[in-house]
């Protein structure tokens, strides 16, 4: 009945999936390397749950 009221995991995901990219593009413009990886490490770990969660929804 109140569904509407919950939030969706896959839209927060997403958020913070385009945050972490975001954070990432900033580090390489500074030129920090190592900080652009694991941003970019953690994006892809943060892609694969939403990839996994909309394969489980459908």
């Amino acid at each position: 009945m109140f569904s509407f009221l919950k939030s969706d995991p896959i839209k927060k995901l997403r958020k913070t999936y385009d945050q972490k990219l975001e954070q990432a593009m900033q580090a390489q413009r500074k030129g920090d390397i190592k900080t652009y990886s694991l941003l970019t490490a953690e994006s892809e770990n943060i892609w694969q749950q939403i990839e996994a969660l909309e394969k489980s929804s459908t």
